[in-house]
């Protein structure tokens, strides 16, 4: 059974199953993490939708680079959780399925490609107070930052 954060579903709204891939990328003793500004303002673990056909690493690998402008190296797998959301960005409700990943950065190559986000760096603790939902944050609750 996947663990739920936040809201049950609702009995009135038919949800979209919707994975994803998400990192939780550790670099001298803070945390990339990613901001989004619209549709509305938002920090989060960087990753996203896991499209159909790709792998969730491939995924991961493409939803880093877009929302922080970093390559990632050695991801390994460090739980899964399951959330439901509207998703205001796609105009449906989803039944999210969240890998979450731990890897690290390695370079940056530029700004975010994904319109609306910003790459930031953040303690451990800075982290965990300001992530925007409550699976983010048992997941980098979880996560020893000396590792």
């Amino acid at each position: 059974m996947i663990r739920r954060f936040g809201q049950s579903p609702r009995s009135d709204q038919t949800y979209r199953l919707r994975p994803g891939a998400y990192a939780i990328l550790p670099r001298d003793q803070k945390l990339l993490l990613t901001r989004q500004s619209a549709p509305v303002v938002d920090i989060q673990l960087p990753g996203g939708g896991i499209d159909p056909g790709e792998s969730a690493i491939i995924a991961l690998h493409r939803e880093v680079y877009e929302e922080t402008g970093y390559k990632i190296s050695s991801p390994r797998h460090f739980g899964t959780f399951r959330r439901f959301v509207f998703m205001p960005e796609y105009d449906f409700w989803a039944e999210k399925i969240c890998h979450i990943f731990i890897a690290r950065p390695t370079i940056c190559m530029g700004a975010p490609l994904e319109p609306f986000h910003t790459a930031l760096w953040m303690t451990h603790d800075q982290a965990i107070s300001t992530l925007g939902n409550a699976g983010d944050k048992h997941f980098v609750e979880r996560f020893n930052c000396n590792s």
